[in-house]
């Protein structure tokens, strides 16, 4: 998969991008992650990205030109298995569904906003879908784009290690509940089995996997409960916890 990153801060990404699971998938080329400035795009002297809003307001707007420009020489063609996306606190919130949806993509552009935004037309006329990475305002698109590129990565064949690691765990597909939800992943322990007075659950000790399986179903729709309830109550299964 390529990801393509549309920036005026370009060295923002040598932090986030040379360490952990991304770094290894690039290393297996597995990944192939292409930052571009958008400051290449501009025709002036001062290599201007942004302007006054129109009607007034406080901070300044990325302005379309620049943006549409790029897009259009990266990719002088689009198709459905290209995507253009604009980071933006007014997007839908990305979650580990979308991470999943985005892997059937061959190549992801992700625009990274800054200033007070981004002139309403390239979100209209030039992104295929606005991404939030959060209910809260950031300074800018970057911290939201490693964020999507970390989670979509680690979901691709070959990055992990263990390829049930990206399967068994919080908001991912196999931890649906069967009424279209899904749950946190389970408690999980390692050793010392006993800490300051704190064991581990017998059953994790016993060895039956199915019991283990049971037990592991139950924790982690409890943990969800707890942590998260707004999930099961989306996904109508509170019924199946203990009162």
């Amino acid at each position: 998969m390529i990801f393509h990153v549309l920036t005026i801060f370009p060295e923002f990404f040598r932090g986030p991008f040379d360490h952990g699971v991304v770094a290894r998938a690039r290393n297996a080329g597995i990944l192939d992650l292409r930052i571009h400035n958008l400051r290449d795009w501009t025709s002036d002297r001062h290599k201007t990205v942004d302007d006054r809003p129109f009607g007034g307001g406080e901070g300044m707007l990325l302005k379309p030109e620049p943006l549409f420009e790029a897009v259009e020489s990266i990719w002088p063609e689009r198709g459905p298995v290209r995507k253009v996306l604009l980071l933006s606190a007014q997007g839908p919130l990305f979650n580990q569904a979308a991470a999943e949806r985005y892997t059937a993509l061959s190549e992801i552009l992700l625009i990274c906003g800054r200033y007070e935004g981004v002139d309403e037309r390239v979100a209209e006329h030039l992104a295929d879908e606005e991404v939030s990475v959060g209910d809260y305002v950031l300074s800018g698109g970057e911290l939201g784009a490693a964020i999507v590129v970390d989670a979509v990565a680690r979901l691709l064949p070959g990055v992990l290690g263990n390829g049930d690691s990206a399967v068994f765990e919080s908001f991912s597909s196999a931890s649906l509940t069967g009424s279209g939800g899904r749950v946190l992943d389970c408690p999980q322990y390692t050793r010392p089995s006993e800490f300051r007075g704190w064991g581990v659950p017998e059953v994790l000790l016993g060895g039956n996997h199915e019991e283990i399986r049971r037990w592991r179903r139950q924790a982690a729709l409890q943990k969800t409960a707890r942590l998260r309830p707004e999930l099961l109550e989306s996904a109508k299964v509170k019924k199946v916890l203990p009162e």
